[in-house]
């Protein structure tokens, strides 16, 4: 029988809000006040810095960045810098784990559901065993990047569906400079809608976790 979580669906939100509502939410999942709660989003501009990220990898200021509508935020989570924007599906699970040992299935689980999405798009993805994520070849089309805090996981999973491919020019995407990055609409060849992803990952996490999502309303 699949376990229940609670999924919020939010919409195009400001990455700072959003990643405040993380970390609210992993207080209470941490606490056990909350159950495991997924999040779904859209976020306007924004490049993060993961925990290794490096300088260099940012080819602009946070000044120069917010000149071109684009915010800078250093964050808890593991890896290296990335780009989040309009036309990129974002997920963020607000999961317990009971033992340490399962962060890695944890990871392999989130790169399964995102490859059945994309083929049931008709497009074959794979995971590339030097790095977290899914590729198409030699471009990534999501990237994954997790923080454990206290047995409970946020930050998560970015799949470029219709985002623009020009961010590259911001930043080096995941510090991979033999790498490049790609969409599901790129690789089709048609506009793929938020809503149409959306669907299908919602569908492809609850059968890779095995979980049941009840859809709740964000309580301020």
């Amino acid at each position: 029988m699949a376990t229940q979580a609670r999924l919020l669906d939010l919409g195009l939100r400001p990455y700072r809000e959003v990643w405040e509502l993380q970390r609210r939410l992993h207080e209470a999942v941490c606490e056990r006040r909350e159950p495991d709660t997924w999040i779904v989003v859209e976020h306007p501009p924004v490049v993060t810095l993961g925990r290794q990220a490096k300088g260099e990898h940012v080819y602009f200021s946070a000044a120069q960045l917010a000149a071109r509508g684009v915010d800078l935020v250093a964050i808890e989570r593991g890896g290296d810098v990335t780009y989040h924007g309009p036309g990129q599906l974002v997920a963020y699970p607000i999961r317990r784990l009971e033992r340490f040992r399962e962060v890695v299935p944890l990871v392999r689980s989130l790169e399964a559901a995102v490859i059945d999405v994309c083929a049931r798009f008709g497009v074959a993805a794979e995971r590339w065993s030097g790095h977290a994520g899914v590729w198409i070849g030699r471009n990534q089309i999501c990237a994954v990047g997790l923080a454990i805090q206290r047995m409970v996981s946020l930050h998560g999973i970015a799949l470029n569906v219709s985002t623009r491919l020009d961010y590259d020019r911001l930043i080096l995407p995941c510090g991979l400079s033999e790498r490049g990055i790609t969409s599901l609409s790129a690789e089709l060849g048609r506009a793929v809608t938020l809503d149409e992803a959306k669907h299908a990952l919602l569908e492809e996490i609850q059968r890779t976790f095995d979980v049941a999502f009840a859809q709740a309303e964000l309580v301020a």
